[in-house]
């Protein structure tokens, strides 16, 4: 089985995250939405179709991958799946096989999941997402379509609501622990305790599986007094420092974590090493969030949070939504996040005395009511260099190019909340 994982123009509602990387491989549960992906179809073999910008960033982890390449693509018969696609489990009865019933396409709601396609409809494609779009609108209305399940996110946030039911759902392929380690107690089902035999425990760690799982990697490395609430995963070699960890939470691989997090997603080597609250929110890589950076993620009136996106509030319809950070972000000690706070990729935020502004353009820096354009963009990627060298990584040529590639980009408009 190949499948092509393609991008539609409803990539950008996933900024900032998707600034930097591809739709596919942001995470929820205990995996990436590609490998999900490639799971759910049994695929030996995954092509993309994406945004230009991001294009080199998978070339330069897998040269072999094939990337925007229609005459691969018109090879052989392909599965056709959106990026933006959160499969449900695989069926009991194993992989399905969708060229069986011809060209048609897999629906989840009113988006398309996925695509079966004959050679001319599949020679009408263009790597422009915009032209997917338009094409799979008009296929909608003349292939035959069947209920595939799972959902099409197009916000953050969605991903966050996602993420304990997909922790739950990705921990049933796992074995769970033969017995816990020596000094770690569990409240709740044992079964639900998943520990990597190459993980270290210290004593005094509890794991509350009564509402979901529990997952810790290979690597892990949880210390003493960290209460890890389920459903949650600790990602490989990801160290806990006596934390709060409540459910739903996702700390990736490499991460470093302190304080109180809930219902949260930290992508690969974040460091939120000291005391402060995050909650509800989407991390991106190699941020730092310095002692006391609290986020708030309820509103005090309990209204539903909006978020300010290209210069409009946007409603979530939710009473809980924390921060959306990307990539390479750093806060002051100290620093207050609203909830719905949208920072982009390589922003500076400093202490203010009170809340941040909630939309913080990525190269600025911010703090009292000042935001200043980071212009020396050599100098940041001599910095991120340096973080990455510290954590045995290194800034790769493509990811400097998708790094710089973004600088131009208009900048967020901070809009105060209505009352």
């Amino acid at each position: 089985m190949r499948i092509c994982v393609y991008e539609d123009a409803l990539v950008r509602g996933l900024e900032p995250l998707t600034l930097t990387r591809p739709v596919a491989d942001l995470i929820c549960g205990l995996d990436t939405l590609a490998r999900k992906q490639a799971r759910y179809f049994a695929a030996a073999t995954v092509g993309h179709l994406c945004r230009t910008g991001v294009a080199g960033l998978i070339r330069g982890r897998d040269p072999l991958c094939p990337v925007n390449d229609p005459a691969w693509l018109r090879a052989a018969p392909t599965v056709l799946v959106n990026a933006r696609w959160v499969p449900p489990p695989r069926p009991a009865a194993g992989a399905p096989y969708p060229f069986a019933d011809g060209p048609h396409l897999g629906v989840a709601g009113n988006e398309v999941a996925y695509a079966v396609l004959d050679v001319p409809q599949l020679e009408s494609l263009t790597q422009s997402p915009e032209r997917f779009s338009r094409c799979m609108d008009e296929w909608a209305g003349t292939l035959p379509t069947r209920d595939v399940g799972g959902t099409l996110v197009s916000r953050p946030w969605e991903l966050v609501d996602l993420n304990p039911a997909e922790i739950a759902n990705d921990a049933g392929a796992l074995a769970p622990a033969a017995a816990p380690p020596a000094g770690l107690a569990v409240v709740g089902p044992a079964e639900r305790l998943f520990v990597d035999p190459a993980a270290r425990i210290d004593p005094m760690v509890v794991c509350d599986t009564t509402n979901g799982p529990v997952v810790i990697g290979p690597g892990a490395v949880v210390q003493a007094f960290t209460r890890l609430e389920g459903p949650c995963a600790v990602g490989a070699g990801a160290m806990v420092f006596g934390a709060k960890v409540r459910g739903g939470t996702t700390i990736g691989p490499h991460c470093r974590v302190g304080g109180e997090v809930e219902c949260s997603v930290l992508l690969g080597y974040a460091n939120k090493y000291h005391e402060g609250f995050l909650g509800h929110s989407y991390v991106g890589e190699w941020v730092n969030l310095a002692a006391g950076t609290h986020t708030s993620d309820l509103r005090c009136d309990y209204r539903p949070v909006t978020v300010p996106i290209d210069g409009c509030e946007v409603g979530t319809g939710r009473m809980k939504v924390g921060a959306i950070i990307g990539d390479h972000v750093r806060t002051g000690l100290g620093v207050l996040l609203d909830c719905g706070s949208v920072i982009g990729p390589f922003a500076q935020v400093l202490p203010s005395g009170g809340f941040a502004a909630r939309a913080i353009p990525g190269f600025h820096r911010v703090g009292s009511g000042v935001s200043k354009e980071l212009t020396d963009v050599d100098r940041l990627m001599a910095t991120a260099d340096t973080v990455m060298r510290r954590r045995g990584q290194a800034l790769t040529p493509e990811l400097e190019a998708a790094y710089r590639a973004i600088r131009p980009r208009p900048p967020l408009v901070s809009i105060r909340r209505s009352a």
